[in-house]
């Protein structure tokens, strides 16, 4: 990232402020116990919020820092680096991610006043409601459908793959809104809250025998007429900017976590006396080189943002290239542990999403988790064969793909 005078006084600030917060013999949330890491995300959440570093980039009349996206770049990887959460609860990751900057650029006056304040004191805390049973990368053939009722709309349909919805008091949902109109035509987004009775939420036990995802089912469920993000039946348009906010966001951040996961793995190699092997050597190599392009694509997206180029199809790219080199990474972890990684021995790591943290154990466990997760990332928010059609087709200009036909809903 280009250095600049101002860029370099707020890295000043961030390292001073996580200097006077965390103290001497700091190293790593991945080091704590459960229980204490539970404990410390509460305290650092609140350290972020009264030094207005959760949401750097919002307005500061919403509770915001009115900060820049270089400077929010920065504070991420600063974070990173020194082992503590960007975002403390798995729930801010929807709010200040996605539904968020989505308000800021879709939502009304009134939707910024009631809803901003409150994801920023974790009044609200948020989960997205987009795949369904039989419409996961092929999100417009989802059916949950809304009627108008009066002021409130009903809503009936089942959402899967929530993660944290269990912690979740709001989602922000596509729905359908408007009868006879087929795919992305029909839908609209909606704030629906999920402390109701017409909401049932159950958990789902993933293969890390975890249960950070759930369903979420409609029945009668009501929300405001006005909680519509953006114009009634625009949600296409609307989802798409937020997954490029949700691709975009993380600029800073996402170089760091994986070189430091990179190191952790390299150090394997070392624990194991295979730092002279030949083909240990070529494919750290290629892991090193891979990062590289990583922190490079990163780079190019935030100049674009900085330039001011909304969020657009590119951002596939980078979904694509991560999630696929997290895949090849772990993967390599379990050839390196050998038979090692046919035992889930030692502390099974920090991360549900993404690398572990500065400071995790470096166990067969831990190792395993992050290789099912990563598995995992090809498919969930867009799966890369989607990636690849997205770029194909909107980046390159290729032929679209032969659609289904599909009756109206």
């Amino acid at each position: 990232m280009l250095k600049t005078e101002a860029g370099e006084a707020f890295r000043s600030r961030v390292r001073s402020f996580l200097d006077r917060e965390l103290g001497e013999g700091w190293a790593g949330i991945g080091a704590l116990a459960p229980e204490e890491r539970a404990v410390f995300r509460g305290r650092w959440r609140e350290a972020l919020r009264e030094e207005r570093l959760l949401a750097p980039t919002w307005p500061e009349e919403h509770g915001g820092g009115g900060l820049g996206l270089a400077e929010q770049a920065i504070l991420q990887a600063e974070l990173v680096e020194a082992g503590v959460p960007v975002l403390p609860f798995e729930t801010d990751q929807f709010a200040f991610t996605l539904i968020g900057p989505t308000l800021l650029h879709w939502g009304t006056p009134a939707q910024k006043a009631r809803f901003l304040p409150r994801m920023i004191t974790a009044e609200d805390r948020w989960a997205q409601g987009y795949s369904e049973p039989g419409a996961g990368s092929d999100l417009f053939a989802l059916s949950t459908r809304a009627v108008l009722d009066g002021d409130e709309w009903v809503v009936n349909g089942q959402k899967v793959w929530q993660t944290a919805a269990q912690d979740a008091n709001w989602i922000f949902a596509l729905v359908r809104t408007e009868p006879g109109e087929s795919r992305g035509r029909g839908i609209s987004m909606l704030l629906i809250p999920i402390d109701q009775p017409g909401v049932e939420v159950r958990p789902i036990r993933t293969i890390t025998g975890e249960d950070e995802f759930c369903e979420v089912f409609f029945t009668d469920a009501r929300t405001a007429a006005d909680n519509v993000v953006g114009p009634r039946g625009a949600g296409a348009k609307v989802a798409l900017t937020l997954l490029g906010f949700e691709r975009g966001s993380a600029s800073g951040a996402l170089y760091a976590g994986y070189r430091i996961e990179l190191d952790r793995l390299i150090e394997l190699v070392r624990e194991r006396g295979l730092d002279r092997t030949d083909w240990v050597r070529d494919r750290i190599a290629q892991a090193h080189l891979r990062l590289e392009m990583l922190r490079y694509l990163g780079e190019r997206n935030l100049a674009g943002a900085l330039s001011g180029a909304p969020p657009g199809p590119e951002s596939s790219i980078i979904k694509l290239y991560e999630s696929e080199y997290h895949a090849q990474v772990t993967e390599l972890a379990l050839e390196l542990l050998g038979d090692d990684a046919t035992a889930w021995r030692g502390e099974p790591g920090v991360a549900h999403l993404g690398p572990d943290p500065l400071g995790s154990p470096s166990t067969p466990a831990a190792w395993i988790r992050q290789f099912l997760t990563a598995r995992a990332a090809t498919i969930y928010g867009g799966s890369s064969e989607i990636q690849r059609n997205t770029l194909g087709e909107q980046v390159l200009g290729l032929p679209r793909e032969p659609r289904p036909v599909q009756e109206a809903r």
